[in-house]
């Protein structure tokens, strides 16, 4: 079968996006997954994610990551809303769903305002932070981020036995000003350092502004910059999330599977 598919990125967040509103592409499949998002015997990418038509919404997202897993993906509901306005399912706003529930975005050129579920709250774990953004993140706060050995103390917090079986993503955090964080990132489901994620920097974002009072975070990733809005309520958690950076189109083709 010859598939079409595009290739995006949301600060180097890499996904492969297909238009499935013919729902011809099996989702149960998780060995075509694994191989279009493997990047030395597929197209290659962090992610895949699915387009198709829902009752009740302008469209439903489907993500998985690398490894045929599924969770909520930050920068990949940013992707799949530019990639929605491409097709010309919606214009500047839409209203759709994720596998964490519905999600409202607004497109401002080759920026994308994603509003977020809400969360609970911040809670310890090692020593450190745990935030559920809609997927699990560990939060640890070091020195030096950019030399920081991201992929082997990432992998031992992500396999730690207080989060099995499911295990976490995990984000290392440098503050830089009150309003502004450096994040790199160990993935689960890609198993390895990405450039960026969304989700991910949204923790880091809730925890550093609830520690510095401010409300709007500036975040620098190794792909690139977002930020993070948000406002806290009187239960101890956080709503009005707002995840907003830069979405391109990369390039699109063929591919046979």
């Amino acid at each position: 079968m010859e598939l079409s598919f595009y290739k995006y990125q949301g600060t180097g967040n890499d996904f492969v996006m297909i238009d499935d509103r013919e729902e011809r592409f099996d989702q149960n499949d998780l060995a075509k997954v694994q191989k279009l998002c493997d990047r030395k015997f597929g197209i290659g990418a962090d992610g895949l994610i699915l387009i198709r038509n829902h009752a009740d919404y302008d469209f439903e997202m489907i993500y998985f990551n690398a490894d045929g897993s599924q969770s909520m993906c930050g920068n990949g509901a940013r992707c799949a809303v530019a990639f929605s306005s491409f097709l010309g399912i919606i214009k500047e706003q839409t209203h759709f769903l994720a596998i964490d529930g519905p999600h409202e975005a607004v497109l401002k050129g080759d920026q994308v305002e994603l509003l977020m579920g809400n969360v609970k709250g911040i809670e310890e774990s090692m020593g450190d932070y745990f935030v559920h953004t809609g997927s699990p993140h560990h939060i640890r706060f070091v020195e030096h981020v950019r030399d920081y050995p991201v992929f082997d103390q990432g992998k031992s917090i992500r396999y730690d036995p207080c989060y099995a079986p499911a295990g976490t993503n995990v984000n290392f955090v440098e503050g830089i000003k009150d309003d502004e964080v450096f994040v790199r990132t160990y993935e689960r489901g890609v198993e390895n350092e990405t450039f960026s994620c969304g989700t991910g920097v949204t923790a880091a974002a809730l925890v550093y502004g609830t520690q510095t009072n401010q409300n709007e975070i500036k975040i620098t990733t190794l792909g690139g910059k977002l930020s993070v809005r948000f406002r806290p309520n009187s239960s101890g958690g956080f709503q009005d999330i707002w995840l907003i950076g830069p979405a391109e189109q990369v390039f699109k083709g063929k591919i046979n599977i």
